[in-house]
């Protein structure tokens, strides 16, 4: 209670209620919905029942699909809204069939026989000043889901789901006194910290009497403390010992600490031993009836149940949890990479942890499984899929920097990356070596060094001269981005940055002021370009690209200046070796105005949904053929790309962020800092078209900050 269900950890079934209580509960439910009205579709109503008698409290009702809807959506294969849509065009449940099991009618109530785990992601990270406590305002800006066997499966594969440092239960370190303070306050590591507190001797009662969790939960984090001191004490790693802690959801990377050896070594002794998980299905009815729809989700159980299959496979790695700097825009990217090669003949494997995406919907791909992204549980994946039929290969470019993490190591373990090879990924994001690409090519970029030191980092930014931008190496959104005036700020920002070693230098930049900053979104085949889109950002450089509204086609720049674009466009995606969708950050600046190259990303961008939706060219659909080696000849002969020329905007199109400001404030209520600068802070975005700039431009206002955006531009605009 008192923290925001959005932000709170959940479990289905729940695990807590006596059968008393459920059924309670569900006669309640009735009743209100009957009170109420609601006729048909969907409904969520929210109870809290004390612990200690029984008692229910009806806390609010919403005659609607809810954010949980999709979450006990994804957790049963009961798809609530596409019910609801048939109750409300007058079908009955009894005569809507269910899509799992293809027998069974939708007035069948969900059954489990596994334990569904969702957990919030945060984004403090972004917003410094803010007030960290959970309260009955949401501040999670995504989510992860899990499926186990058992709870604290479930838990720990969701844990580990968050893709996040911290996230994971860790056995060493802590204080006692310091975190049985801190579990008084629910913040976003909450759980974490009560579990290092038991580690280190607190009792459940201790716990409960602070917290309130349920002792039940509370039962369950010990047995998962007491996992970890068995696989601590053990001289050698038995097969029973180890099948248990994979059982409890320990990830090898856990094992590996708490063993103190390497990931690879308990990899290697998990195959020496034949431990594998094998793949249960997502039935709705508790394995009464067969599952005719591939939904799986991995443990360490006994036997399998993946089908076989004749069809070759294309695997596609999804985006995981949405936060800032990583959201929905990658998963329409893989979503419709999957439409396009199931229309070319192929199988499609998606694997996902987002209940909030189509992509983890039961019937957008073929199969699905629903797994952490990490580089265990994918490869463990992937056997399994080469156990069951031929694989052509995996899709690592479509959903962001998280597939993008594993497509390395996926080669290295022997599996085909299709399109773009790791190897052009890690060019384009080597500074170094991109720069040389740059000079070879004839292309400008600002002055930049890589610094070591402090020492090391004022020399290079006085060589540059300021303003300069200066960032950690490898960043994703814009994370840790500070533009730097003086040497003063300069200091300040080594002292509080992370860890610099020489595999992680500061990246310093020349900050060009006054520049116009341009996107590209460009398909290259290794022969030939399609450029997509020229984006002219309306905020000056500066502004994350993420954070910039941003017009297409460009209202600035001269045919003379789009061609240069193109020239240098195509030059970078031949240079790098792009085989599907390629991203170009440029900047104009100078006088004469002069055309430099800021950052290139062979992959997909935030912006190829903008892009694919301002042009009406399903960019993703053709990055997915031309990783399976279908030429961008083909593809203009197929229909998918335009005969001739380039892609052409249809009107004017105008992106604007959606920034979350109002949900952050400080301690002492008062707002956090709102400038935007290059680290990116919004949370999504909105689209405005028409046939001139302003009228555009003013309706993606009104679309992302509501009707004081209508009146105030309702002066200079005329509104239909």
């Amino acid at each position: 209670m008192g923290v925001h269900t959005g932000d709170s950890i959940t479990v289905a079934p729940a695990m807590t209620l006596t059968d008393v209580e459920y059924q309670k509960l569900r006669d309640l439910s009735i009743d209100i919905i009957r009170a109420v009205g609601v006729a048909t579709g969907g409904c969520n109503i929210q109870f809290a029942v004390n612990p200690q008698d029984g008692r229910i409290i009806v806390i609010e009702m919403n005659p609607r699909v809810s954010r949980s809807s999709a979450l006990a959506s994804k957790a049963t294969g009961f798809p609530i809204a596409k019910i609801a849509t048939k109750l409300a065009i007058g079908y009955t449940l009894d005569e809507i069939d269910n899509d799992i099991t293809k027998s069974t009618p939708a007035s069948f109530e969900p059954s489990l026989d596994y334990v569904v785990v969702k957990v919030p992601r945060f984004a403090f990270e972004k917003f410094a000043e803010a007030d960290p406590r959970l309260t009955t305002t949401m501040k999670s800006v995504g989510e992860a889901m899990a499926i186990g066997r058992s709870f604290p499966e479930a838990l720990q594969k969701a844990l580990r789901s968050l893709e996040k440092v911290g996230a994971s239960f860790t056995w060493s370190g802590g204080n006692l006194v310091n975190l049985m303070k801190q579990i008084g306050t629910p913040t976003e590591f909450r759980l974490q910290q009560v579990q290092l507190a038991m580690h280190l001797g607190a009792t459940v009662a201790q716990v409960y009497e602070i917290t309130k969790i349920d002792p039940w939960f509370l039962e369950q984090i010990n047995l998962i403390n007491q996992e970890a001191k068995e696989l601590i004490n053990q001289p050698e790693l038995s097969r029973e010992v180890l099948r248990s802690a994979k059982q409890m959801g320990f990830s090898d990377s856990q094992i590996a600490l708490l063993r103190n050896v390497t990931e690879d070594q308990i990899r290697e002794e998990r195959t020496k031993l034949a431990l594998h998980p094998v793949y249960k299905t997502v039935d709705t009815c508790a394995g009464e009836f067969a599952a005719l729809t591939p939904y799986y989700y991995s443990s360490y159980d006994e036997q399998s149940e993946v089908l076989t299959r004749t069809k070759e496979a294309v695997i596609i790695l999804g985006s995981g949890p949405n936060r800032i700097g990583q959201g929905i825009e990658f998963d329409y990217s893989c979503v419709h990479a999957s439409f396009a090669l199931q229309k070319a003949g192929y199988e499609t494997i998606m694997i996902n942890c987002n209940p909030e995406t189509v992509s983890t919907d039961y019937d957008t791909s073929d199969r699905l499984y629903f797994e952490p992204l990490t580089f265990e549980d994918v490869l463990e994946v992937i056997e399994a899929e080469k156990a069951a039929g031929p694989v052509l290969g995996v899709i690592a470019q479509l959903g962001g920097q998280t597939p993008l993490g594993l497509a390395r190591q996926l080669m290295q373990s022997g599996v085909q990356i299709l399109g773009t090879s790791p190897d052009a990924i890690d060019l384009a994001e080597e500074r170094g070596a991109f720069a040389l690409l740059l000079k070879s090519n004839n292309l400008l970029a600002p002055k930049f060094g890589m610094a070591n030191s402090y020492e090391e980092a004022a020399k290079i930014a006085k060589d540059i001269s300021y303003p300069v931008l200066v960032r950690p190496s490898y960043v994703l959104g814009g994370r840790g981005m500070e533009i730097v005036y003086d040497e003063q700020s300069l200091r300040g920002f080594i002292d509080k940055a992370t860890a610099i070693t020489p595999n992680h230098p500061v990246l310093i930049d020349k900050f060009l002021d006054d520049a116009i900053e341009i996107d590209v979104d460009a398909l290259f085949d290794g022969n030939e370009l399609y450029l997509a889109g020229v984006m002219e950002h309306i905020e000056e450089a500066g502004v994350h690209s993420g954070d910039s509204a941003c017009v297409l086609p460009s209202i600035s720049l001269s045919k003379e200046q789009l061609s240069e674009i193109r020239i240098a466009t195509e030059k970078i995606a031949k240079s790098i070796g792009v085989r599907g969708l390629l991203n170009i950050q440029f900047a104009i600046s100078g006088n004469p105005p002069q055309l430099y190259v800021l950052e290139a990303n062979p992959r997909a961008s935030r912006t190829v949904p903008f892009v694919a939706k301002a042009t009406g060219i399903a960019l993703s659909k053709a990055a997915a053929l031309i990783a399976t080696n279908i030429s961008i000849g083909q593809l203009r002969s197929d229909g998918i790309l335009p005969k001739h020329g380039d892609g052409i905007a249809n009107g004017v199109s105008v992106k604007e962020a959606v920034l979350p400001f109002n949900r952050f404030r400080r301690l002492d209520g008062t707002g956090v800092d709102s400038v935007l600068g290059p680290e990116m802070k919004s949370t999504g975005e909105v689209m405005g078209i028409a046939n001139n700039f302003g009228l555009a431009f003013a309706k993606s206002q009104t679309a992302a900050f509501g009707p004081s955006a209508k009146s105030w531009f309702s002066i200079y605009f005329p509104f239909p």
